[in-house]
């Protein structure tokens, strides 16, 4: 069996050769699988996709030193859906949370 990463690249946070080094010397000696996974902006996230010639060499980097690793396509970031980010913009209205929030004493609901 192996021990599978999700590694979400986010432009100039974790996509530098040093930080690709970095997790090759993490998984040293583990059967592994790394899933690169470039990050798809949305609006007031903060962050942007790393560009494609870096996700390319964090790629070599790890392959060459054995790692199995494959780099996920994005999908339905023309929508805001990719990586789950369309699950923001539904509303809730199963009223879940409630059983999370702290129960109101002396008020009327």
């Amino acid at each position: 069996s192996r021990i599978t990463f999700e590694y979400v690249l986010l432009d100039g946070v974790n996509d530098s050769e040093r930080h690709a080094r970095q997790l090759v010397q993490l998984t040293k000696g583990m059967p592994t699988l790394v899933n690169l996974i470039p990050f798809n902006p949305f609006a007031g996230s903060g962050y942007s996709t790393s560009p494609g010639k870096r996700v390319r060499r964090f790629y070599e980097i790890l392959a060459g030193a054995g790692i199995n690793t494959v780099v996920r396509r994005t999908r339905g970031d023309d929508i805001d859906a990719a990586c789950g980010q369309l699950v923001g913009m539904i509303e809730d209205k199963s009223r879940r949370h409630r059983k999370f929030e702290e129960p109101r004493i002396g008020m009327q609901t």
